[in-house]
């Protein structure tokens, strides 16, 4: 009887440590079955990352690198990974062989040109007037024709002193004439109009007056400067302006009375 009491329980505890066995070797291989792969994917360089490469797996999972060129994708034990790129897919490679599955970084035979770096500045109306003389020279140095006298060539002891023919046929081009002082006019008003913005700008009478979206865009069509002010005001006089414009327009707009649109400025 004790001999077969001890049988049942030598039965008894290879039946649990086989059911634990059986339970952890499942896990195991559930755990495995569910393994994740991650990485980066680079040109053939080494050195720039590609963005939307196709990573994908035997057993039918799919993802792209992001425009970092990183990855993660869901494999399991017996999966392989492959990479495609412009309809080009490499070879593949079994989850098992993968030596870390946190850093499974390829680099594909792709050839990437690498754009010059663009460096952007702030806008500088100094800068920006000079280049715009530079690349207007011509422009801006016309002056509309008139009657002038030609010398000869030096040494000639003031032979072949005349009339300068072309200078006087310039006179009757009239159109043409016309054509470029118009020009140089309206690059002028470019000019003014640019000089007035780089100092009556949106931050700055923001800051001063509170004022914000459609009333502050009202504000500065009604009230915006005269070039002479703007150009001879000091930093106190033209802020001041500003901030005294802004009353006048609050109290207008208390009483339903807006001043219209270039309107002088009443004392």
């Amino acid at each position: 009887m004790l001999f077969t009491t001890n049988c049942i329980c030598l039965s008894y505890k290879l039946n649990m440590r086989l059911l634990l066995t059986s339970i952890f070797l499942v896990s195991f291989f559930a755990g495995f079955s569910q393994l994740k792969v991650s990485g980066r994917v680079f040109d053939i360089s080494k050195s720039i990352p590609l963005p939307s490469v196709s990573v994908l797996t035997t057993s039918g999972h799919g993802t792209v690198t992001d425009s970092l060129g990183f990855y993660i994708i869901e494999v399991t034990g017996n999966d392989s990974i492959y990479f495609s790129y412009l309809n080009k897919p490499t070879t593949r490679f079994p989850v098992k062989a993968i030596p870390n599955f946190y850093s499974f970084d390829i680099s594909l035979h792709v050839p990437v040109a690498e754009l010059p770096v663009v460096k952007v500045g702030l806008p500088n109306y100094k800068r920006d007037s000079l280049q715009n003389r530079r690349d207007y020279e011509k422009i801006f140095n016309y002056r509309k024709p008139g009657i002038s006298v030609a010398s000869g060539p030096p040494g000639s002891g003031g032979a072949g002193v005349g009339l300068d023919l072309d200078e006087f046929i310039n006179i009757f081009r009239f159109r043409r004439n016309r054509s470029m002082l118009a020009f140089r006019k309206r690059l002028e008003q470019e000019e003014i109009d640019k000089f007035i913005d780089h100092r009556f700008t949106k931050a700055t009478v923001r800051k001063v007056t509170g004022l914000t979206g459609d009333s502050l865009t009202n504000f500065m069509k009604i009230y915006r400067p005269s070039y002479e002010f703007t150009q001879l005001s000091t930093d106190y006089e033209f802020l001041e302006y500003i901030k005294l414009a802004a009353q006048v327009y609050r109290d207008q707009a208390n009483n339903g009375i807006l001043r219209k649109e270039n309107e002088p400025v009443t004392e």
